[in-house]
């Protein structure tokens, strides 16, 4: 699946960076319909890890900020 994915991205970049913004965006809706007493898993790497609502939060919208200027950056070019 990794192969995909680079595949994809070095094909059509913005294409790439599109999708990974509509991904981060549907993580961030889902972990807000969560209550809070529910367990939630962060991949990093190959591992999953325990974390809190909020931190998931805080990560995938960090992650989605990059997606959104790496996008940014590839359309003023």
């Amino acid at each position: 699946m990794a192969s995909t994915s680079s595949a994809t991205a070095s094909s059509d970049p913005e294409l790439y960076l599109i999708k990974q913004i509509r991904t981060h965006e549907v993580a961030i809706a889902e972990l807000g319909s969560l209550s809070s007493w529910r367990t939630v898993y962060q991949k990093n790497g190959h591992l999953f890890f325990r974390t809190s609502i909020q931190k998931a939060t805080s990560s995938e919208e960090k992650q989605l900020d990059q997606a959104k200027a790496k996008l940014e950056k590839l359309n003023s070019q």
